[in-house]
């Protein structure tokens, strides 16, 4: 039975046009339902023609094409770990079949031949709907091209890389090669460090209509195959979180103009890697994890690219299963003026190409984006997130909100009142304005855990949640950071508060020290408490909080205005305590007879 097609309980039920529930429920009241012949007990397999005799035998109607056969074929005949070589292999069985003359082509000149019947299954479907068709069918159930770019994602990254909608394009990390089919497979050229990815794109490629060899195999920053070759675009969703990335080998390396990434920002050299391979003003658009923009290593190369004028957008895509942005770079021509602001912007996919566009030409992006000027990110962070720049809702919106929630506040809550606008909200980090000697920054110690019992008051993350007195005790505060009143206490996940209490620091906990006469306390903690709440609970969150320098006058009218906010919420939540309080004893005694109505 190993060599028969197998199934599983969700194709079944594609197969019966049922759900997985009805699967299930089929096999616990049918005593003859098929046995598994594989898999395990969370993943059992089935014959596929003994399901086919029990659905008939059983009046259940069920649908199963060639294409359907041809993939579940595809999928018994060896190991989960191998499906993409025997996809490789399928694919170049139905190339040899269109074109016998272009299996010279593909990269890895491995064994070609399908069994025989994949084989008859994979000429059926051709027969219907052509070989690059059938192909396609089975590559898009293919689920080993999962984290790819959607289809409307890599629609509007090649829109932007190539607006004419035609010339040469490279992807150095190709993987099966979605991205340059979308691109035109005329021009395409592709490279794959994964042979058996790579001789999957060059099979769709050369179906699509490619006539050189369209991707060569190896990893491309250790084996550049198309060194010293220019293109008018390069368009990328290279790999992530490739820590094994050849850093030491690549010390002086031409592609590198502007600087070595570290080790740990293999991502930065996909994009240099990029930028060698494009024309003077050919474009660069890759797809990149979302803490490429911040992380604070890259922060060296990433200012060299706003300088040189090549970084021209960071746009953060909404509807990623992980946090990612599209890096739009363009390679200058010589001579010309250096761009002065950089596109940052929030948008979903199939908005992309229209709102750099925009961009591009001049006129204004959009309410959802913003054109930073480059000296303003020319910092200490050089922080790219465009969260870090752009307003996190429509401010309408959010006035009208605002509104609604005012007219029911209590009483002490401070007046605000709608604006015409918003400001600019260009600023410096805290870690700047510590540079500057207008603040110090001191950490709680790792061990600065409270203890049951002690004499030393210490202050800790649960306390600033609510607005306690530090509650937390310990025998002594040698080695401990001390808090007077008047610091700023913040932790890493936007809770701050201007402390009143002497204490020692908690854990995780960091104490701002500015001088007042420079920085109002409760300015710049109501600032801290509105940041954008981090990923992680990185101690460092509160440094890169930016802060407009306002005359010290207006900082202590928004100071009381945050403080005013804060006590109002710490009123709201204890009388919602006490409410709880009372439901809970008053319930009690009115059961037990302590109690009974007035």
């Amino acid at each position: 039975m190993a060599g028969d097609t197998t199934v599983s309980t969700g194709d079944i039920a594609r197969l019966g046009r049922v759900g997985r529930a009805a699967v299930s429920n089929w096999r616990r009241r049918y005593d003859d339902f098929p046995a598994p012949v594989s898999g395990t007990s969370f993943n059992p397999r089935f014959a596929l023609s003994d399901v086919e005799a029990w659905l008939r035998r059983n009046g259940k109607r069920y649908r199963l094409s060639a294409a359907d056969r041809a993939w579940q074929r595809l999928l018994s005949n060896g190991p989960e770990l191998l499906l993409p070589h025997r996809l490789a292999a399928a694919g170049a069985h139905l190339l040899g079949r269109h074109a016998p003359d272009l299996l010279a082509l593909l990269p890895d000149a491995s064994d070609n031949a399908a069994d025989p019947e994949l084989a008859a299954l994979l000429d059926e479907v051709a027969a219907g709907a052509g070989p690059a068709a059938a192909f396609e069918d089975l590559c898009g159930r293919h689920q080993g091209g999962a984290g790819r770019p959607s289809d409307a994602l890599a629609t509007a990254m090649t829109r932007i890389a190539l607006p004419d909608g035609g010339g040469s394009v490279l992807d150095p990390a190709c993987g099966t090669g979605g991205l340059l089919l979308v691109a035109g497979a005329g021009e395409a050229r592709g490279q794959e460090a994964d042979p058996a990815g790579a001789r999957i794109a060059a099979v769709r490629l050369l179906l699509a209509g490619a006539q050189a060899a369209p991707v060569a195999t190896r990893d491309a920053l250790r084996h550049d195959a198309f060194t010293g070759e220019e293109f008018d675009a390069v368009v990328s969703a290279p790999p992530v979180v490739d820590r094994s990335w050849p850093h030491d080998t690549l010390a002086g390396d031409a592609r590198f103009a502007h600087g070595l990434p570290p080790r740990t920002e293999p991502e930065l050299a996909w994009v240099q890697h990029g930028l060698a391979h494009v024309r003077p003003g050919g474009r660069v658009v890759l797809r990149l994890p979302a803490a490429v923009a911040s992380r604070r290593p890259g922060r060296r190369i990433r200012a060299n690219l706003l300088r040189a004028g090549v970084l021209r957008a960071v746009l953060s895509i909404e509807d990623e299963v992980r946090a990612a942005d599209v890096w739009v770079l363009r390679r200058p021509l010589p001579a010309e003026p250096v761009p002065s602001e950089l596109l940052l912007a929030r948008t979903a996919p199939d908005a992309a190409a229209e709102l750099w566009e925009r961009f591009a030409s001049g006129r204004h992006a959009g309410t959802r984006s913003r054109a930073v000027p480059v000296v303003a990110l020319l910092d200490d962070e050089v922080d790219l997130s465009p969260e870090r720049h752009l307003h996190r809702r429509a401010p309408a919106d959010a006035r009208r909100r605002v509104a609604e929630l005012l007219a029911d506040a209590p009483p002490a809550t401070p007046n605000l009142r709608p604006t015409a606008g918003a400001h600019d909200r260009a600023a410096v980090t805290v870690g700047e304005l510590a540079r500057r000697g207008m603040l110090s920054v001191h950490h709680a110690a790792r061990d600065a855990a409270a203890a049951d019992t002690g004499t030393v008051p210490v202050l800790t993350a649960s306390d600033l949640a609510t607005g306690a007195t530090p509650t937390g005790r310990t025998n002594t505060a040698a080695g401990r950071v001390r808090v007077r009143p008047g610091d700023v206490v913040g932790a890493p996940m936007g809770r701050a508060r201007v402390a009143d209490h002497p204490a020692v620091l908690g854990q995780s906990l960091t104490a701002y020290r500015l001088d007042p006469d420079q920085l109002d306390p409760e300015y710049l903690a109501g600032i801290l408490r509105s940041a954008p709440t981090p990923n992680g609970t990185s101690s460092r969150h509160g440094q890169r909080v930016r802060v407009r320098l306002l005359p010290i006058a207006d900082q202590r009218a928004l100071g009381a205005a945050f403080r005013g906010l804060l006590d109002a919420a710490d009123a709201a939540r204890a009388a919602a305590e006490r409410a709880e309080t009372l439901l809970r004893l008053g319930g009690e005694g009115l059961v037990e007879g302590w109690l009974r109505p007035g």
